[in-house]
């Protein structure tokens, strides 16, 4: 009974939690599931039953399950609201020589990035309780340019036009991103025909 309360207190104050942090024996963690009380969401990932199931949740999952990975690409730009794309896998980043996480749900697309071009621009937001690492605004076009023969220079185009009518950016922030990613050659008649 006590380890029951405490894993129902700890997925109070969390609303995602791993089996380390659930701080009961697997047995009495499948008996909650069981019963109800849990909901298993991911491998080794629970939340409290009957909870609501935010628009990034996704995100929270892949923090909880590969704190190391970085939200980027087309799932960084949805989460700043800029251009149209609505992926249906989670875009995450790692670094080069790492490997790739085992998790099964949410459905993920795994680039490695190296360098600054990794570490730069992250920024880090609370999701669910969860903190989630994602690219910025700036770093994540100049990740879309980058990766324009996998996504599409439209994607690319239609990000950096959003972000740039809605002042997300800046010229200055756009450079230092584009000089990161090694596209400032690609992208400046983009932004040179944007701001002219």
């Amino acid at each position: 009974m006590a380890a029951k309360q405490r894993a129902l207190r700890q997925a109070k104050r969390r609303p995602l939690l791993n089996a380390r942090q659930a701080n009961v024996h697997s047995q009495e963690r499948t008996r909650l599931v069981r019963a109800g009380a849990l909901e298993r969401v991911a491998r080794g990932t629970y939340r409290l039953a009957n909870q609501p199931v935010t628009e990034f949740q996704g995100f929270a999952i892949v923090a909880a399950t590969a704190p190391k990975s970085v939200i980027c690409l087309l799932s960084a730009a949805s989460f700043h609201g800029i251009g149209t794309q609505l992926p249906f896998e989670v875009w995450i980043a790692i670094e080069r020589g790492s490997r790739a996480p085992a998790v099964r749900y949410p459905p993920q697309r795994v680039t490695r990035f190296s360098g600054a071009s990794f570490r730069e621009g992250i920024e880090v937001h609370r999701i669910e309780g969860q903190r989630v690492r994602i690219y910025g605004v700036a770093k994540t076009i100049a990740d879309l340019f980058k990766f324009r023969t996998k996504i599409g220079v439209d994607v690319a185009l239609e990000a950096l036009r959003d972000a740039w009518q809605r002042r997300l950016v800046t010229i200055d922030e756009i450079d230092r991103y584009a000089r990161v990613c090694r596209v400032e050659r690609v992208m400046r008649p983009y932004v040179e025909a944007l701001v002219g």
